[in-house]
């Protein structure tokens, strides 16, 4: 029988085993080396990081680098997407300044929507965002940006507004200051970061699981005969999730860029 062996231990027999735990659980999540540049390691989530921003930037040149009386489609189609953006965040949510961070809010929305999309996309089957570093880096990105803003636009009077909120009773003033401090400085990075994360890599993880039994199952029926059926369900509830993780990749792009307009917003109008 052929065998399909993921990390496997030296315990490992691959004459019995068909799927072998790994000897270290960080080999389950970290991504191989492919090439070195003068000692820098380049991996694989490095290489497709590249190809997300390649794809941004060519959806957005050939989209826009001719302007039609009569779009295309797909200029219709990117059209849309950039004026939803536009309007239903960062104008929408921060009013007329949002215009000033539309740009940022842009690159975020369709930098993620892209990176999400690998996981579904052939050849691929990788979601960049299911590595903490890349979800990280962009909620530290949109915190160095929101803390900027407010402290720039409205001095100290932005730590004292959160510290101190005139709109709650005095005696509570204290321990509300407290938590919005907490919230505002520690909490808002972590989560930002830690929903899309936590999204992407559950969904990558119920798909790798799913869809790798199934053909295990699917493959072997010479070996395992009417036992092989178990593969086929677990393969029909894997592509069902296939086309749900569509929807989630999406929605975890949009919910970030909203929340980084969110947090930009209680910046640039405190008082809101």
């Amino acid at each position: 029988m052929e065998q399909l062996i993921w990390a496997a231990s030296a315990e490992c027999d691959p004459a019995t085993d068909i799927i072998c735990k790994p000897e270290f659980v960080n080999e389950l999540f970290e991504t191989p080396v492919i090439f070195s540049i003068g000692g820098f390691d380049v991996n694989r989530a490095m290489l497709l990081m590249l190809l997300a921003a390649v794809v941004v930037v060519g959806l957005l040149f050939f989209a826009f680098r001719k302007p039609r009386v009569v779009p295309t489609r797909f200029g219709t189609a990117m059209e849309g997407l950039v004026g939803f953006v536009r309007d239903e965040i960062a104008v929408g949510i921060i009013g007329h300044d949002g215009i000033k961070y539309f740009p940022y809010l842009l690159s975020v929305f369709l930098f993620i929507l892209v990176g999400n999309l690998f996981e579904v996309t052939p050849f691929i089957n990788f979601p960049i965002t299911s590595r903490m570093a890349i979800p990280a880096s962009l909620a530290v990105l949109t915190y160095v940006i929101f803390v900027f803003v407010g402290f720039a636009k409205n001095g100290m009077s932005y730590l004292g507004g959160i510290i101190w909120p005139k709109s709650v009773p005095i005696g509570l003033r204290p321990l509300v200051g407290l938590i919005e401090f907490v919230s505002t400085f520690l909490i808002r990075p972590l989560t930002l970061a830690v929903r899309l994360f936590a999204n992407l890599v559950a969904g990558h993880v119920m798909l790798t699981l799913l869809l790798g039994s199934g053909w295990i199952f699917l493959s072997h029926v010479a070996d395992i005969g009417p036992r092989a059926a178990i593969g086929l369900g677990w393969f029909l509830i894997g592509m069902a999730i296939f086309f749900f993780e569509i929807a989630v990749a999406v929605l975890q792009a949009y919910i970030f860029t909203l929340l980084s307009a969110v947090y930009i917003q209680t910046s640039v109008h405190p008082e809101h």
